[in-house]
């Protein structure tokens, strides 16, 4: 199934401003966000979730692990790539990315215990061993975090969801990070 890929002008009326909020944040309509506008609902909620998790207390390093662990599980094509350029404008260290597109160790025992623990909770809904919560706090991680993994999921379920659903197109700008 194939969404349009709606702009301001054709965007249903609820979506527009939203649109707006997407063109003032990235300089453009990034797909993802073109598509889900066929949904007011689900690009706001898209917003928010993407907002409130950029400002978690993860830093770039582990905001970059939480989302590429959840987009390379879900096997998500047009959130790989999107998220690999988006860790490059970050200036996240390309070992991280690259560990995480190939499904290699992580550069760090703290960013693979973070690594480990959100594939589990992904893989498990929810469900952690007391033996991976015991080695995530003691990798220097709070319950903070736990639950902030877990708003990542609720935003990365919402993106590559609606990805495989409506085979959303990589945007240009993301292509050259195309992951398969």
């Amino acid at each position: 199934m194939n969404t349009p890929l709606y702009d301001q002008a054709s965007a249903p009326q609820d979506s527009q401003p939203l649109l707006a909020n997407s063109v003032q944040a990235f300089g453009r309509i990034p797909n993802l966000h073109a598509v889900m506008a066929e949904s007011p609902n689900v690009l706001e909620a898209y917003q928010l979730l993407h907002e409130l998790f950029q400002n978690s207390s993860f830093d770039k390093d582990g905001i970059t692990v939480v989302w590429q662990t959840i987009n390379v599980e879900h096997a998500c094509h047009y959130c790989v790539a999107a998220h690999t350029a988006i860790a490059k404008m970050m200036k996240v260290d390309e070992t991280i990315t690259t560990a995480l597109r190939e499904k290699t160790e992580m550069p760090t025992a703290k960013l693979q215990v973070l690594h480990e623990t959100t594939l589990e909770l992904v893989r498990e809904r929810g469900h952690l061993s007391e033996q991976s919560l015991n080695t995530f706090f003691a990798a220097g991680y709070n319950k903070r975090h736990l639950l902030e993994i877990v708003l990542g999921i609720s935003q990365k379920v919402l993106s590559n969801y609606t990805n495989h659903l409506m085979n959303t197109p990589v945007d240009s700008a993301f292509e050259a990070f195309s992951w398969e």
